[in-house]
This record gives C-alpha cells, sequence and structure tokens, in this order.
C-alpha cells in the first residue's frame, strides 16, 4: 500500500484535537460527579425535563472509547505516511517512538503518586476492594508492563491516582503486536481482517462479562481492542480512498458529518455506557472512525484543516481544540489534582454549588499541570528521543540502499 498523504501528516488533524477534546472533557466530567455527584448544584439542570450535565457524566467512558479509535486511526495513518506502506514498518523505531511520548510522562505519574504516597494521603495509598493494603511494588510493576486494567478486575481500583493506567495498559499491548502483525501479514487486505477479529470478539467479549463488581466489560483487553481495530480499519479505508483518488460531495460530506454527530450525542445521552455497553462501544466507535475518515478525505486527498461543521474561529471550538492538544497529559494526570482536592475537601464534607466551585479548580488544576507537563517536560523529552530514532533510522537505510 503506497501512501499519497504525506501532507495532512505536517499540519494537525483539527477535527482529531476537536474530538480529542471533548473525549477528555466527558472524561474529566464523568472522574468529578464520581466522589462529588452534581445532582445537588445549579449544574443540574433539565431541558424538557432530561438531566443534561448529569447524562453527560455518567458516561464519559464512552470518551476513553472515542481515544481508543482515534489513537488506532493516528497510529495506523502515521505508520503508513512515515514508512510509506504498513509492510515497511521499522518494528524498532516503531516501538522507540510509542516509548518516547509514552513512557516519560508514565514514569513521572509514578513519581509523583509514589511520592504523595509517603504522605499518607489516602487517594495515593494502595488498597484493594476490601480496603486492605495493596503491594507498591505489584501496582508499580503492573503500571510499566502495562497489566494495570488487569489488576483494576481482580482487585478494584488499587490505587486511585493510577487508575487512569488501565487504558494505557490496553492500548499498548494492542501496539505490542501492531509492527508484527505489519511484518507478517504484510498486505492491508490481511491486517484488516486481522483486525476485524478483535472487532468481532469485542461485543461478544463484553456479553458474557456483564459483572458489574468487576466491570470487565469496561476494563479487559478484548473489551476495548474493538475501538483500536477499528480507528486501524478506517486509517486503512481513508488512505486507500485516497490512492484511488474517490471524490466526496462536500454537500453529502458534510450531510454525514452532521447526522453522525447527532446520532452520537442522542446515544451517549439515552442510556448509562452499563446498560448499552455490549453494543455501545461498537457503536460509538463506528461514528468516531466515520468522522475520523470524513476528517481527512476531501476531493479524494488528505487535508490538515477541519471538516466537522465547526466554526476554525469560534472561542469554544478553540478552547476544545486546545484541549485535545493535551488530552493525554490531562489524562493521566487529572486524577492528581483530583485526589489532592478529595485530601482537602473530602466529598462528604461538600454540599450544593461548592461542588460546582470545586469543579472549577479541578478544570483549572488539571489544565495547568497538564500544560506544564507537556511543555516542560514531556515534549522536549519526545522530540528528543524521537530526533534519535530518526537519526539512527535514517542511517540503518543507508546502510541497506549501499
Amino acid at each position: 500500500m503506497t501512501s499519497t498523504l504525506p501532507t495532512g501528516i505536517r499540519s494537525r488533524n483539527l477535527t482529531i484535537d476537536f474530538l480529542r477534546g471533548i473525549s477528555i472533557l466527558v472524561v474529566l466530567l464523568h472522574h468529578f460527579n464520581i466522589p462529588y455527584r452534581i445532582s445537588d448544584t445549579f449544574l443540574n439542570f433539565h431541558i424538557l425535563g432530561f438531566p443534561l450535565i448529569r447524562a453527560i457524566a455518567r458516561n464519559g467512558n464512552y470518551g476513553v472509547t472515542m481515544f481508543f479509535v482515534i489513537s488506532g486511526f493516528l497510529i495506523t495513518s502515521h505508520a503508513i505516511k512515515r514508512w510509506q506502506s504498513l509492510e515497511r514498518v521499522h518494528i524498532w523505531s516503531f516501538y522507540g517512538m510509542r516509548i518516547a511520548r509514552i513512557i516519560p510522562s508514565l514514569l513521572l505519574l509514578l513519581v509523583i503518586v509514589n511520592g504523595l504516597s509517603l504522605l499518607e494521603l489516602k487517594p495515593f495509598l494502595n488498597d484493594d476492594y476490601n480496603g486492605a493494603p495493596f503491594s507498591y511494588a505489584l501496582v508499580n510493576f503492573a503500571s510499566l508492563t502495562f497489566w494495570m486494567n488487569v489488576l483494576i478486575i481482580k482487585y478494584g481500583w488499587v490505587n486511585y491516582a493510577l487508575g487512569v493506567l488501565w487504558s494505557l495498559s490496553v492500548e499498548e499491548v494492542f501496539y505490542l503486536s501492531f509492527p508484527i502483525a505489519c511484518l507478517f501479514l504484510r498486505k492491508s487486505k490481511y491486517l484488516v481482517l486481522f483486525w476485524l477479529v478483535f472487532i468481532i470478539i469485542g461485543p461478544i467479549y463484553r456479553s458474557y462479562h456483564q459483572d458489574a463488581d468487576t466491570e470487565a466489560y469496561l476494563y479487559a483487553y478484548f473489551s476495548s481492542f474493538d475501538g483500536i481495530a477499528i480507528g486501524c480499519c478506517a486509517a486503512v479505508l481513508a488512505n486507500t480512498l485516497a490512492v484511488k483518488r474517490i471524490v466526496f460531495n462536500p454537500s453529502i460530506s458534510k450531510f454525514i458529518q452532521i447526522v453522525t454527530i447527532i446520532t452520537m450525542v442522542v446515544f451517549y445521552l439515552y442510556a448509562s455506557i452499563g446498560d448499552n455497553n455490549i453494543w455501545g462501544v461498537t457503536f460509538m466507535s463506528f461514528c468516531t472512525a466515520i468522522l475520523l475518515v470524513g476528517s481527512v478525505l476531501k476531493n479524494g486527498s488528505v487535508k490538515s484543516d477541519d471538516q466537522l461543521p465547526v466554526p476554525k474561529q469560534n472561542i469554544v471550538a478553540r478552547a476544545i481544540r486546545s484541549l485535545g492538544k493535551r488530552s493525554y497529559e490531562l489524562y493521566l494526570f487529572h486524577l492528581v489534582i483530583l485526589g489532592l482536592i478529595k485530601v482537602f475537601y473530602p466529598p462528604a464534607s461538600v454540599v450544593g454549588n461548592e461542588k460546582a466551585l470545586l469543579l472549577v479548580v479541578f478544570a483549572v488544576g488539571s489544565l495547568i499541570l497538564s500544560y506544564a507537563i507537556a511543555r516542560l517536560y514531556s515534549d522536549p523529552l519526545n522530540r528528543y528521543f524521537r530526533h534519535k530514532l530518526m537519526k539512527k533510522e535514517r542511517g540503518e537505510q543507508i546502510v541497506e540502499f549501499r
């Protein structure tokens, strides 16, 4: 498969940043609403008798589903653009780039959380379902080797601030197979069939793991692989359409995007993910994939700007896209801020609109921390390691050509 998509990768895709921004917003609201229920605040307003904000807050896990799809789409698209075809993926460069992006922030999170645990702050201590102390060595090892989700399914959120690592575990285990599958299966049609297996397994696995106590329907590998696989397939589809120069009528494309967005919003608000997860995760994944494919295709080629019907200069849209650019750091570190808030303002002692004020503190604190980490730490390290990897890869390619 030859890529015709080199231009789009050099500029940020505004739609993807916007979708990531929406995803992180619903995740933040969901996690805040668990300890600080907003049902007794002014935010609990109703539209035609419908509790809008409460409905948004309860289904924040769909935000993670969207993240999975976006991740699969970007990883596959970048691989095609970087190596011209998936069969030419450089396995060690691929793993190296994942390490450069993921590990620095992960290590910093572990340092922060373990440091705060030394102060005996409850949200940063390890315990199991029954409140019994849990091994720090095991939690740190699971965090670094990407099976935190397994611990959560078996023992509960053994560490409040590290609970978000369940999704990182799912992603990175999936990506262990990505370059290997590319090199062995080679052709895109076989890769799509390989990923289709995960797409089929997803709802079947969730249907057999509906135990509310473990929530394996959310946290298990096979409960979430389908979202990433759908993103990977969407990237292959987008590239294939671009290669064949398939032309889309802008009006039809815009109509499809609008219908998809409306359908997603209605489905998201309709019922809890606990009731709809079997097919709901798959449905939200496919809808997200439709938006992603539409975001990069215009007149049969990739473009770098926005296809969603959202004004580019709208201040709200720009703010959401800004959140999307820092969604990884926001996702990793927001529970550190929320954990500290729980220390100083125990949920049982906060009532009414005091929670709304804490929501603002939580949002601002998470933004400041994540932007500082990204600007001063993770972005510089990511650029440094990727530069080293690119130099090494270019050197290897020169040797091969000789």
